[in-house]
């Protein structure tokens, strides 16, 4: 068999330097310079975080604006983005949970001061990190969302409470965003019919009302789409549901199928608290927030998803094996579609050259009921888990430091993905010179080893780093050699290895079955165990050919479907893959109402 592997490190190396230039995919958690938070410094909590992403388009090119974060970002293509730090007027700690609205491009307008407080900003020129203020203050404003319509009519949305619904009023945007009108209450949670907007970790929390935040408007076909947060920032069920109306302030209707973006299985979870935004292609996406919630509950980063309207006006997001490697938006023809490279990574065995004794603090910012598990040990083998909460310790932080993953059977390697944990890094902010060196190496036998990524002199900062190689590379050992890392602690969660391997794919899954519980708001689904599977994808509806929802799951062959609506049908199908690929579906079943 010709092999894949790029035999002339020379030529390896030079692929390499082209890979940012090359880059046609992406993967979640986005690849971004994270903002250490400022606001637990007094606690001496000291994480990145991404969250609540406002992304507009403006002028034919991009920008996204993420809570506490110090700046923004820019982008001209929705997949590398570069930070610009504001030169005047911006908010001291940065805004929380931003709204961003472009108007006729000729404005672009943001707003969120976390005091709830706050002026509407303004620019002609964002890329400047210039802005002006109207001369006005809005008050008791949380989560804000400022829409004006094609009339030119000004509205803020917001809400982020477990008490208050999310409400509306008219501004006036001729006279410096005064407000116009009354208040408007559109709706709120409601768990004793939706399923999904209980509070908890799989939904399990019956004490706590869920939180209803993050509102979001989009007008398509000249409806209204309001979308939503629920049930709470720091759960793997966190997600954004919809309500449409014909007019801004309602009266709203709940969608039929709600969620529309959810992700509550897999390497990191969480889909909440987003924005939708559409790029020049007329192709919709839905930047949302993912829950790492190690070190405090607010530990958050940021994920994208294609989002489509289908022929019923019914709007959903693709959420589907959405952690792994997608084609970017740039790709024409191919805007989102999963690639198909599959985890080759998971469970294998690993190496290192040592690791620390101990295990991680408890996370912060839960009630015991739902606090997460975290790290129980720093062992090397928590790289290849699939879980953001555990990690790899070493001894040391110096160049002398490595792990290796061993894939057990030779694959063709076509991405890497390597996340940083921040173990007690005491920084604050966005100190200059952030940057992580290291040097990738794959081998076919463990003997002889060659470069495939080299960043030892790299002044790259990217915490949740994805490379995607020029050309896919054969190999059976993948090898993270440490150069430095800017942190105290070299501290590494995942390296996730993706491509294809040369075994067989899983057969078919067989014996689905549901049964409804908890007055219809729950199933408990049941299949046989599939030999050689990794784990299963499960995909529901409220229709045989409206599958929207997705949850990935390793190992087990049964899932507590707590996120189910009452009164309304579903359907439910499962397939299994592995590293060499993805079964054929099993039969779509019936989940009555």
């Amino acid at each position: 068999m010709k092999r894949l592997l790029i035999l002339s490190s020379i030529i390896l190396l030079s692929a390499c330097n082209q890979v940012r230039e090359m880059k046609t995919t992406y993967c979640n958690p986005l690849d971004l310079d994270y903002t250490y938070m400022i606001y637990n410094s007094d606690r001496n909590l000291s994480y990145r975080s991404g969250a609540d992403p406002a992304v507009v388009e403006f002028r034919g090119e991009y920008y996204m604006f993420v809570t506490r974060s110090l700046g923004y970002w820019h982008s001209t293509d929705l997949t590398d983005w570069d930070f610009i730090t504001p030169k005047s007027l911006w908010y001291p700690q940065g805004c929380n949970a931003p709204a961003a609205h472009n108007y006729k491009d000729s404005l672009l307008y943001v707003t969120g001061d976390p005091s709830g407080s706050m002026s509407v900003l303004y620019t002609d020129d964002p890329k400047s990190g210039v802005w002006k203020a109207e001369p006005a203050i809005l008050h008791d404003l949380q989560d804000p969302d400022l829409f004006i319509d094609d009339d030119g009519q000004a509205y803020m949305f917001w809400g982020s409470s477990n008490l208050y619904p999310v409400r509306g009023k008219k501004l006036n945007m001729k006279d410096r965003f005064l407000v116009e009108s009354q208040t408007y209450e559109l709706f709120n949670t409601d768990s004793t019919a939706h399923g999904w907007e209980r509070f908890g970790e799989n939904h399990s929390d019956r004490q706590i009302r869920a939180y209803i935040e993050g509102a979001w408007m989009t007008k398509h076909n000249g409806r209204y789409y309001m979308q939503y947060g629920a049930p709470g920032t720091e759960f793997n069920v966190y997600g954004d549901g919809v309500y449409v109306a014909d007019s801004p302030l309602g009266p709203y209707e709940y969608q039929k199928h709600n969620p529309v973006s959810y992700k509550p299985g897999g390497f990191m979870n969480g889909a909440g608290h987003g924005s939708t935004v559409l790029d020049l292609d007329g192709n919709y996406w839905h930047f949302a927030t993912m829950s790492l919630s190690a070190i405090v509950n607010w530990e958050r980063r940021i994920c994208l998803y294609p989002t489509f309207f289908d022929e019923d006006g019914i709007m959903y997001c693709d959420n589907e094996y959405g952690d792994y490697p997608h084609y970017a938006p740039s790709q024409k023809g191919k805007k989102g579609a999963f690639t198909g490279w599959m985890l080759l990574s998971y469970d294998k065995p690993v190496t290192a050259s040592s690791y620390a004794e101990g295990a991680a603090k408890k996370a912060e910012g839960f009630s015991e009921a739902n606090r997460p598990t975290v790290s129980p040990d720093f062992k090397p083998a928590n790289i290849t888990d699939e879980n953001c909460k555990t990690y790899w310790l070493a001894k040391e932080n110096n160049d002398e430091e490595w792990i290796c993953i061993d894939l057990e059977d030779i694959s063709d390697i076509y991405a890497l993905q390597i996340n940083y944990f921040d173990h007690e890094t005491m920084l604050y902010g966005r100190p200059e010179g952030l940057k992580q060196r290291y040097v990738i190496e794959v081998s076919l036998d463990g003997e002889k080893w060659s470069v495939i990524e080299d960043r030892s002199k790299s002044d790259i900062d990217a915490p949740n780093a994805y490379i995607q190689l020029a050309e896919p590379v054969e190999a059976r050992y993948v090898r993270y050699s440490n150069v430095s890392v800017s942190a105290p602690y070299l501290a590494i969660s995942d390296i996730r290895v993706f491509g294809k391997g040369r075994g067989e794919i899983p057969s078919a899954v067989d014996g689905l079955t549901a049964e409804r519980f908890d007055n219809g708001k729950s199933a408990f689904l049941s299949w046989g165990e599939v030999e050689g599977a990794q784990g299963y994808n499960v995909r529901w509806g409220i229709a045989p050919d409206k599958l929207y929802s997705s949850w990935l799951l390793y190992d087990d062959n049964s899932l507590e479907l707590r996120c189910l609506v009452k009164g309304q049908e579903y359907y439910v199908q499962v397939e299994a893959f592995n590293e060499n690929g993805i079964s054929p579906v099993s039969r779509t079943i019936k989940i009555d109402k």
